[in-house]
């Protein structure tokens, strides 16, 4: 029985719940009536349920798909504005003891590079993405409890905060490592991590366990169960987030909404981010061999309705997309991008050798961070360095409150314009400093309230003076 407040997966992301919604989606994808009914639910920015979403994923009405793109772009700007949150991965280990079929991390990959940093080349790469000016990381490894124990990752955790360079510090640490206990959750709480981040990859459940043939990510259960011990670890800032290309893709749709629906009904808060990555190919991994792979169109549709159905979430694209796609899909509801991205076990103080690869997958976009930066700029985008909300404890329930009432944008456009004028100063190109410095004057005057109009312009003459980390 589909159930969106049990415990149980199998309930809580129900197949048959599945099913029923994509069938009710393929009768009414055309339905005009049903379809303006929806839209202008979501007009109201309250979100819509799976069935609603799946219901516009479904259609392909000219007229109704315009409608529905539009909506989006309003529904990001209302929710998140022109900001754009910026980060980059560390991957810390390799090692891996699954068998899933879609990585090259595999156990049975006798190809890829093992690879494991020890924590003065942590030390390095953190220095490395600090001097190219990035605030905001997650750290990657592989399920290992031999290699990659939870002491080492928490160890890693306390490294990487250690670490202050010139102007540079890591500011917040989001974690994307596999599915474990309530006991580790709560450590990784008490290490002041920011999001728990755990892709799914499949929600259809026959095709997860071929997927995951091997080792311990084989049960479907524990996996899909794993934002439910987060949460009971006291992490109230997790995010979802399906590998599309595995599965069907309105399956994966209806199930994602369904996961988010499920933390909402049982601890009162949704999920802090979704991201949506796609089957890229990588060291022995033949992505011809998966039949589901996206078009850009339906991708783009996939992350509208996303924005519509979830409006409070924040939605992640990394660097696996081109810079056309993520150009594409930062008008659509998309408000993270990783940027100056490596996908390998070291790689940022200096290139991997050519001899060596331990790459999760080919990256598509390969500009620097700060190309990216004055890219977003000349699109008319704020680049983000923000961490405020989670340093100031504005996390679960009490980001929630605000982001859905849109009263965050009081606090995240100001801390962005701080933080894109700390990058100013302290990494950008001339070329992009200009840029910059023309997009704050102009963002700056849009501060609608005089008393934090105020409190910014001071602080952006400290920061001119060398002074750093401002925020409200």
């Amino acid at each position: 029985m589909y159930n969106p407040k049990s415990s149980k997966a199998e309930e809580f992301i129900s197949h048959e719940e599945v099913l029923d919604t994509l069938k009710f989606a393929e009768e009414n994808k055309n339905n005009t009536g049903l379809v303006d009914e929806i839209i202008e639910r979501a007009k109201l920015r309250k979100g819509l349920n799976h069935r609603e979403a799946s219901v516009l994923l479904a259609c392909d009405l000219p007229d109704k798909n315009e409608e529905i793109f539009a909506l989006a772009r309003q529904i990001k700007d209302e929710f998140y504005g022109n900001r754009v949150v910026l980060f980059a991965p560390l991957y810390l280990s390799n090692y891996c003891i699954n068998g899933c079929v879609y990585c090259p991390y595999h156990r049975q990959n006798r190809h890829i590079t093992r690879k494991k940093m020890m924590q003065e080349e942590i030390r390095r790469e953190v220095i490395a993405l600090q001097d190219m000016g990035h605030k905001r990381i997650a750290i990657e490894s592989g399920e290992d409890p031999a290699n990659n124990p939870i002491e080492y990752i928490l160890e890693s955790i306390d490294t990487i905060y250690s670490i202050k360079h010139k102007n540079g510090s890591i500011r917040r640490i989001n974690v994307n490592i596999a599915a474990t206990t309530v006991e580790n959750y709560k450590k990784l709480k008490e290490a002041g991590i920011g999001t728990y981040v755990l892709f799914q990859e499949t929600y259809h459940k026959e095709s997860y366990e071929k997927l995951h043939p091997t080792g311990p990510k084989h049960d479907y259960a524990y996996h899909t169960e794993a934002m439910d011990r987060a949460m009971l670890g006291g992490i109230d800032d997790v995010g979802l987030g399906v590998l599309f290309g595995l599965e069907k893709y309105r399956y994966e749709f209806a199930a994602l909404l369904m996961h988010a629906e499920h933390l909402e009904a049982a601890f009162g808060v949704g999920p802090h981010t979704i991201s949506v990555p796609r089957v890229r190919p990588a060291d022995d991994i033949d992505v011809l061999k998966f039949k589901n792979a996206l078009d850009d169109d339906i991708f783009a549709k996939i992350v509208s309705c996303i924005r519509i159905a979830v409006p409070y979430t924040g939605i992640i694209v990394s660097t696996r997309e081109n810079k056309a796609t993520r150009e594409r899909l930062l008008n659509l509801g998309v408000s993270q991008i990783s940027g100056g991205s490596r996908t390998s076990v070291g790689g940022y103080a200096e290139p991997e050798p050519e001899d060596e690869n331990s790459e999760q997958f080919e990256v598509n976009d390969t500009r620097t961070l700060d190309e990216v930066v004055k890219w977003l700029m000349e699109l008319g985008f704020i680049p983000s360095f923000c961490t405020a909300c989670y340093r100031e404890g504005r996390t679960g329930d009490r980001f929630m409150s605000l982001c859905k009432s849109r009263q965050i944008l009081n606090c995240c456009h100001p801390n962005a314009l701080m933080t894109l004028k700390e990058y100013l100063e302290d990494y950008a190109t001339p070329e992009t400093k200009a840029v910059g410095e023309t997009l704050i004057q102009k963002e700056f005057e849009r501060i609608p309230n005089a008393k934090v109009r105020k409190i910014v312009e001071e602080n952006l003459v400290k920061i001119n003076c060398g002074m750093r980390d401002f925020r409200l």
